[in-house]
């Protein structure tokens, strides 16, 4: 009894069935990368009361942030030395975002009312 394939039909089936394998393994390797990656989050900060809240706020890299100016007249989120963020001037009822990039401890304050303040910490 003859086992052998017909001339031609061997190389062509196994470098399909590696071709196959390669590609089935690329996408399950892929699909766990994508499992394990943290989703980024968005955070509110509410400005009210001539006050942030929270004070304080931990978020990641790549998170969002929104200011939401509640009180019934403008703010500003600027950083207070380092400029790394400036969201210009709140009116009331309106709201500005920003996404987080590089990690640190950003204290922030309204320019236009300089006891208010808070704290953005990127990890």
């Amino acid at each position: 009894m003859n086992h052998a394939l017909p001339p031609g039909t061997g190389l062509p089936r196994t470098r399909g069935l590696m071709l196959a394998l390669a590609l089935a393994l690329a996408l399950a390797l892929s699909s766990v990368g994508a499992a394990t990656a943290p989703k980024a989050a968005v955070h509110t900060v509410v400005i009210e009361g001539m006050q942030f809240s929270p004070a304080v706020l931990e978020v990641n890299a790549g998170d969002t942030v929104i200011w939401h100016n509640k009180d019934p007249y403008p703010h500003t989120a600027t950083t207070d030395s380092t400029r790394d963020f400036d969201s210009g001037e709140i009116k009331p009822g309106r709201s500005w975002k920003m996404t987080a990039k590089k990690p640190g401890d950003f204290s922030y304050l309204c320019t236009l009312h300089r006891t208010m303040n808070a704290r953005l910490v990127v990890k």
